[in-house]
């Protein structure tokens, strides 16, 4: 497999596996990095069609209530600026649920069980 960095590959789930699958033969995949460009997100949002899988990627911002004296009931608003979107057709949408899934669970075997809410990753000191 032409991926050194994926240690467990589901089957069918890499682009040589689809392309042997349609043809019959092994195939090599050369990767073209070139025009790579690297985001980070901290946040996403999901939508759908009958036909795609729309993701938003961006970044959660608190900017906070300049009318705080005002309102103080109100602290700030969560801004989403997003700032990719990826649109997947279903089953690659598929794949990069069960990859991703096995990404998190090899994680969480060697470092633990990831806390998605704060407040447990705050009362368990990670």
């Amino acid at each position: 497999m032409a991926d050194k960095t994926r240690q467990v590959p589901v089957q069918g789930d890499t682009v040589e596996d689809q392309a042997k699958q349609q043809t019959g033969k092994q195939v090599r995949l050369r990767v073209d990095h070139t025009g790579m460009g690297t985001t980070y997100a901290n946040a996403f949002k999901t939508n759908a069609t009958s036909e795609e899988v729309i993701i938003d990627l961006g970044l959660n911002m608190v900017v906070p209530n300049p009318q705080a004296q005002d309102e103080p009931e109100i602290a700030g608003d969560i801004l989403f600026q997003v700032n990719n979107r990826l649109i997947l057709n279903y089953y690659t949408a598929k794949r990069l649920t069960l990859s991703l899934g096995q990404l998190v669970r090899g994680y969480e075997e060697k470092f633990g069980e990831l806390q998605l809410s704060a407040a447990d990753r705050v009362k368990d000191g990670k």
